[in-house]
């Protein structure tokens, strides 16, 4: 799921480059963080070795940290270097759309 979330941070890019650069950057950066944050989700939530009790902490501190990675990275992409907010929360959009793909198309 990484690696399509990674191919679709970049395909955002490519699509919103017809509408300048600064778009581009904005759309892959929002698609970029969803795919940071699923990485840190999954590296904690697979780590180690316990009981249910366990792997359920890890699952969510895993959340916990994924959904600060991600709000914080909107709000850096959109208060501190003030790229589009139109093309960043497309990008996010479109990253989280291949997780529904990837569940719906599972099995």
């Amino acid at each position: 799921m990484l690696l399509w979330q990674l191919g679709m941070a970049l395909l955002a890019g490519l699509v919103f480059l017809a509408w300048g650069r600064r778009e581009a950057v904005a759309a892959a950066a929002g698609a970029l963080i969803v795919a940071v944050g699923t990485a840190l989700m999954s590296a904690r939530t697979f780590s180690g070795l316990g009981g249910g009790g366990i792997a359920l902490a890890h699952l969510l501190t895993g959340m916990i940290l994924k959904w600060i990675v991600v709000l914080g990275g909107l709000i850096m992409i959109l208060v501190q270097y003030k790229l589009p907010p139109l093309a960043a929360i497309t990008g996010l959009v479109a990253a989280y759309a291949v997780n529904l793909l990837a569940f719906r198309f599972k099995g």
